[in-house]
């Protein structure tokens, strides 16, 4: 649902009704999105793609941690590397 935000001004309570009863409101300026009136329940959006199918969740709670401890050396800075490669 999307409101401009003069009308947002105009009827504010109205708006935070809806949003308490669970609708996410556009507010809109000049007929371009500006922000999003969410109630505070709402779950974050990782949590709630999860729920959706959209992402899935990892595998294990631990983030794996590489095993490759070499470093990569070079000659010279990395901006005259950069310049070479852009050529």
């Amino acid at each position: 649902m999307q409101v401009s935000t003069s009308v947002l001004r105009a009827e504010l309570r109205a708006w935070l009704h809806r949003a308490r009863a669970g609708e996410e409101i556009v507010i809109t300026d000049r007929g371009l999105p500006v922000a999003r009136l969410l109630p505070v329940d709402v779950p974050p959006a990782l949590e709630r793609l999860t729920r959706e199918g959209s992402v899935t969740a990892p595998r294990s709670p631990v983030r794996p941690r590489s095993t490759v401890r070499t470093r990569v050396s070079s000659r010279g800075s990395v901006a005259d590397l950069v310049s070479r490669q852009r050529r």
